[in-house]
């Protein structure tokens, strides 16, 4: 069931959400090999360390987008969300541009309170803009669309780098 902007788009960028709509994992070759790396988000952003939190970020990033054979796409770590009416920005992707590669921003702090978010959030944040590169880069979609398959992407990516079990029914052969 498409998002209710569905509707409001031209039939070629339909046709575009319909194709990431189909598209619910990504798979991580060397996933286990990013353990020491996420782990290292966790420590840095539970210092409260910016600069820390970034360069762990921008290698998790780096190994993952080497992984998947991809541009790069680089961390930017700011400190406290931007916030207006509409609510809190939690992150940015930000395409390649001459003469510099993509980037992910996500904030570390909440607008109200300031405090360090969840590392799950942060984490989960941080793989919501990558799965925007990776809409361009590894699966060369037109745009990038927030389809129930974009979600399930990111949901997939969550799972392996945190060593979960997905959630629901597994075959034997899953």
């Amino acid at each position: 069931m498409p998002f209710a902007y569905y509707q409001r788009l031209t039939r070629a960028q339909q046709r575009v959400y319909r194709q990431s709509d189909e598209i619910t994992v990504i798979r991580l070759p060397q996933a286990g090999a990013c353990a020491p790396l996420v782990d290292g988000v966790a420590q840095d952003l539970a210092r409260e360390d910016r600069a820390g939190t970034q360069a762990a970020a921008d290698r998790l990033l780096l190994g993952i987008t080497a992984d998947l054979t991809v541009a790069t796409l680089r961390a930017e770590v700011l400190a406290v969300r931007p916030s207006r009416h509409w609510g809190e920005l939690h992150g940015l992707y930000t395409p390649a541009e001459t003469g510099r590669p993509a980037r992910a921003t996500v904030w570390m702090r909440t607008a109200q309170r300031r405090q360090v978010v969840k590392f799950r959030t942060f984490l989960r944040t941080l793989l919501h803009e990558l799965c925007h590169h990776l809409d361009y880069e590894l699966l060369d979609l037109a745009d990038s669309f927030h389809t129930e398959g974009f979600y399930k992407r990111e949901s997939s990516l969550l799972r392996q780098l945190l060593r979960e079990e997905p959630q629901g029914k597994v075959s034997g052969n899953a």
